[in-house]
């Protein structure tokens, strides 16, 4: 599965369904949605709470570039606020590309 040709949807998959777990057993509704506009521009997850929006990307990368961010920027336009946006990746450890977007290890979800 790693290699194959539906690697990035799997590990999408497998990443969503963490997340829903994660709320679940903390008792907790999770609001998960995914953006995709008219013009391509697509954001794997976007979690709701408490009036704010949460973007994230998933990527099979162990070092994603900075560049994956620039997505969130479709949410500017959203009577919403925008929280902390975060690459979802293969990475060790927790790192920030700023102060408003994080890279987050899978491990960690």
């Amino acid at each position: 599965m790693q290699s194959g040709a539906m690697n990035g949807a799997i590990l999408e998959n497998f990443a969503v369904g963490e997340l829903v777990k994660s709320y679940q057993n903390a008792g907790q509704e999770p609001f998960i949605y995914y953006y995709r506009d008219k013009d391509a521009k697509e954001i794997d997850i976007l979690l709701e709470s408490d009036g704010t929006l949460f973007p994230m990307e998933i990527k099979k990368t162990a070092s994603p570039g900075v560049q994956l961010t620039r997505v969130f920027s479709v949410l500017d336009k959203s009577e919403m606020r925008r929280g902390l946006g975060a690459v979802v990746c293969m990475a060790e450890k927790l790192g920030a590309f700023d102060r408003e977007n994080l890279i987050v290890p899978l491990w960690m979800l």
